[in-house]
């Protein structure tokens, strides 16, 4: 007889039957049930069975885990009834189940529409790994057909599906493959088949034996098929062969789309199919990794196994000896040199106790410093240092800086943080609505807070909102009390009761008409239930309560910010999850709390980080984090290919550069304003987009924003946007013109799109200006130049900067970052196209020459000197030097003329370092 358990709601589950699962709501935190099958009952942990028929008690429960999609990945699921099977188990409660369901595999569903609008019906035809992260396809087992018989039977008879790779699945569900040499069966990681007779071979038994299979891309042919193809190259009587037809596979058909048959008796027959189980499970792993005859043996693994890890690419050498520090050593941690002394409150006496008290008191006038552990902390560490050096209490003084040396450290400590800014505020809570607890995110949105003082002003911020809420409480509890009214009427604890089914989630003594659900917005429920963290209010009516719970499943209505209660803007915004869905993240448990145990823990959600170029957020990867200045930024838009192993040590240019010195330390770009400054050398700011530079190629630097919008620049690679050449062919108009921002002259601008205004790339990056590219159409292709295609459009691209006053424009660009349908972004498809310096037309040194003689062989009235050869050849009065790549006239002498160099030292005085007297274009032409 198979045991039976009655649930609280009425229902009787046996063995292999799906459930539902979960916690009580004040537990589980919001996240919805979990679907699971029953394995097996169990008794109290310790007992033993109970004795005679229907006797048992059971109060435990083997369950095996389903995953929803979206607990494993973020991949959006429209199918809220498609699940992920697992080989996996957990003894839960045997309280926690709270209904039935049913859980099917795809291919045992006929009518897969019908079966997804009725309701507690879910499909899988895959299956989760939480072991190795890792997704399988699942297949009926009586699908596989390559397979020697006495395999193929014991497999059948025992399971009803099995587990594979995605690539494995097409040779499982062949004919049986046959060596035509021996006869045998021919498994696949040992097997090579012919091209032309589509005959299988196993390598030892092929003429001469094959070491390894052809390449991929390549095909194989057997020795007849191969001397029968040379007999007809020498008869000249080649034949191109009549392409064949595939042969017909025996796997299952695919479904069409037609209109899904109603027959509720055939639904009725697939709910309750057999399904066959041994030892308790119905799948079993049979993929590239298995050896067939294993599964002969009925204690094999079933698990799903991946590539063995042996060798040196895997283990480490470990040498003989280690370094071991020396106990003499001064800085080692634990000794004299690195303790302090922080308190010696236990040497004093109680006179000298309440003598302390009191000049506590007097050290400052501010209450809330009296109570502050940090301020304390640092008092008794004063008291304490005055004690040991027996100087009375009067010498502590605690309105010194808020610092303090420390023996371990070469800088200071502060022993309170600085106060926060309203800015710093609203960019914590702001992560928090966006991130939950999740503080390093928070971190990230902050940029100006180190980890430890995000992580106590989290402390701080969280209970000052929990005394408001319990004072609100309190406040409520007493107006109650004094209108004589009960906190909830006894109707509707009744009604709590009924649905509530021992779980917290339904919200008693609401009413109809001053209530709005969570995600719908109705106000319209006969029952209202508990919603997630992060929804716009704390209810859900009946139908979205029912679809998150059971499926996870929400059919939210976007709400305006201007709409929102008072309660959920500004410092009073809710701790939680953000509002794009609920966290579904289940409880962590314990080996030891197997009573209590809850479903596995998911795998997390991949961390977010937000790109300082477009503002948005992407995961780690994707969005790269600068391990010494933490600058961010998509890598697609600076040139940065890193491999996933090297993500978090990950370093910008400008940081690397301080460890390898290949160019200059002088960060500041050439195209860009000089700096004046003659202090040590200030690197960009790290959250600007701005701290993204490229080195030159004469050893200096160039910001990525600026040579990409300025057009004579060009890269030596565009793949990863370095060496930036053509800084010398900007025509001079361009570096004298002055910055409608700024009001420098010196450095290149650029021109607006769409008005006269001319500035600085850099200087309209700060001021917010809108940089972006346009796809422009094309007449005539052969004529127009090169054109490209981004998102479907094709024409000219060219890079596009329009001031603020243009955000009306009719012009459509596609911001730095964007991306196309194969994941790159519209700099790196302008770069690759437009940006390309010429490498294969001449080297590096060569390019450069070239522009040098272009920029030598212009004079000042813009003729060239090969026009006026007869001419006598120009002469700098002060240095008496030819050749420069501009003269001027002497101030003072008419007639006389100055070279380039000459002209800005007499300028701006003798004494002042290069740094401040040159140009950019005097730089390069010194590199």
């Amino acid at each position: 007889m198979t045991a039976q358990v009655t649930l609280k709601s009425g229902e009787k589950v046996k063995i292999n039957d799906h459930v539902y699962c979960s916690p009580p709501w004040s537990v589980r935190d919001g996240t919805p049930y979990s679907v699971a099958r029953i394995m097996e009952f169990l008794p109290p942990e310790g007992a033993g069975k109970g004795k005679g028929k229907g006797k048992e008690i059971y109060t435990r429960v083997r369950l095996a885990w389903y995953y929803r999609p979206s607990d494993v990945s973020d991949r959006p699921v429209a199918d809220s009834r498609l699940l992920l099977a697992a080989i996996y188990s957990e003894i839960c409660d045997i309280n926690q189940l709270r209904s039935r369901c049913h859980v099917l595999h795809r291919d045992k569903i006929t009518d897969l529409a019908g079966w997804k609008k009725r309701p507690d019906r879910f499909y899988f035809n895959r299956l989760f790994d939480p072991y190795i992260k890792k997704e399988f396809d699942v297949i009926q087992a009586t699908d596989v057909r390559n397979l020697p018989d006495n395999i193929r039977q014991v497999l059948t008879s025992r399971y009803e599906y099995v587990v594979a790779e995605k690539d494995v699945v097409p040779d499982l569900t062949d004919t049986l493959r046959l060596c035509a040499t021996c006869s045998e069966w021919c498994a696949n990681p040992d097997t090579v088949g012919c091209d032309r007779c589509k005959n299988f071979f196993h390598m030892s038994c092929v003429q001469p034996p094959l070491l390894a299979k052809p390449s991929r891309g390549y095909g194989w042919t057997c020795a007849p098929c191969s001397k029968r193809h040379e007999e007809e190259v020498d008869k000249h009587d080649v034949r191109h062969p009549t392409p064949i037809t595939k042969p017909k596979s025996n796997a299952p058909a695919p479904r069409g789309r037609g209109r899904p048959r109603k027959d509720r008796s055939l639904a009725e027959k697939e709910e309750n199919v057999e399904i066959k189980y041994f030892k308790m499970w119905p799948f079993r792993y049979f993929g590239q990794y298995t050896v067939a005859e294993d599964t002969l043996d009925p204690d094999d693994l079933i698990f799903p196994r991946s590539a063995t890890r042996v060798g040196p690419k895997y283990q480490a050498t470990v040498p003989n000896t280690l370094d071991v520090p020396s106990p003499s050593d001064p800085e080692q941690r634990g000794g004299d040199y690195t303790v302090e002394v922080l308190s010696a409150i236990n040497t004093l006496t109680d006179e000298e106790i309440a003598e302390l008290e009191a000049w506590k008191v007097v050290l400052s006038r501010k209450q809330e410093k009296l109570h502050n552990v940090d301020w304390l902390t640092e008092a008794l560490r004063r008291f304490t240092q005055a004690h040991l050096l027996n100087r009375g209490w009067s010498t502590v003084d605690m309105s010194v800086i808020p610092t303090r040396p420390e023996k371990w450290k070469k800088g200071e400590t502060r022993h309170t943080d600085r106060e926060w800014t309203a800015e710093e505020v609203t960019a914590f809570e702001d992560g928090i609505y966006l991130y939950g607890a999740e503080l390093r995110a928070i971190h990230d949105e902050i940029g100006t807070r180190s980890m430890a003082e995000v992580v106590r002003f989290y402390g701080h911020w969280k209970n000052s909102r929990l005394k408001e809420e319990n004072a609100q409480i309190r406040a409520a509890r007493l107006k109650a009390k004094e209108e004589g009214k009960d906190e909830v009427p006894s109707a509707t604890a009744a009604v709590a009761d009924q649905f509530s089914d021992d779980e917290g989630s339904v919200m008693p003594g609401l009413s109809r008409h001053n209530n709005s659900c969570g995600a719908c917005r109705t106000r319209e429920s006969e029952n209202w239930w508990r919603a997630p963290k992060g929804l716009v209010t704390d209810i859900l009516c009946d139908t979205c309560g029912t679809n998150w719970r059971k499926y996870a499943d929400l059919n939210f209505r976007t709400v305006r910010e201007d709409a929102q209660p008072p309660s959920k803007k500004g410092s009073d915004k809710r701790e939680g999850t953000p509002l794009n869905g609920p966290s579904t993240k289940r409880v962590k448990t314990s080996a030891s709390a197997s009573v209590n145990a809850t479903p596995p823990p998911n795998a997390p959600m991949a961390p977010q980080l937000r790109c300082l170029a477009c503002q948005k957020n992407g995961p780690v990867g994707k969005v790269l984090r600068c391990n010494q200045c933490q600058f961010r930024v998509h890598a697609a838009s600076c040139g940065v290919h890193v491999d996933k192993s090297a993500v978090e040590s990950w370093m910008c240019d400008i940081c690397q550069n301080e460890e390898t010195l290949e160019s200059s330390m002088h960060t500041d770009c050439l195209l860009c304003p000089r700096r004046k400054s003659k202090k040590k050398v200030q690197f960009p700011n790290a959250d600007s987009f701005l701290r993204a530079s490229k080195p030159t190629e004469g050893q200096g630097w160039a910001h990525v924003l600026c040579a990409v919008f300025t057009p004579e620049i060009s890269f030596s690679d565009v793949s990863q946007l370095r060496l930036v050449e053509g800084i010398s062919t900007i025509p001079k108009q361009r570096w004298a013109s002055k910055c409608t921002i700024c009001g420098e002259t010196s450095g290149a601008v650029i021109r607006c799109s769409d008005c006269v205004r001319e500035y600085h790339s850099a200087c309209a990056w700060r001021k917010g200006h809108h940089f972006g590219f346009e796809i422009q159409p094309v007449r005539h292709p052969r004529r127009d130049g090169i054109i490209t295609t981004f998102k479907g459009e094709t024409g000219n691209m060219v890079p596009i900067v329009c001031c603020q006053e243009h955000e009306n424009s009719r012009r459509e660009l596609y911001d730095v970052c964007e991306t196309d349908e194969t994941g790159e972004t519209a700099l790196q498809v302008y770069c690759r196209i437009y940006k390309q310096a010429p490498v294969t037309q001449a080297h590096a040194l060569l390019r450069k020459a070239r522009r040098l003689d272009q920029t030598l062989n212009i004079r000042t009235d813009g003729t060239s000197s090969a026009d006026v050869s007869a001419e006598p050849a120009l002469q700098c009065d002060m240095c008496s030097t030819q050749y420069s790549p501009a003269f001027y006239p002497s101030e003072n002498h008419s007639g006389r003329w100055r070279c380039h160099k000459c002209h800005f030292e007499h300028r701006n005085g003798v004494g002042h370092s290069p740094d401040d007297s040159l140009s950019p274009l005097d730089d390069m032409m010194e590199g």
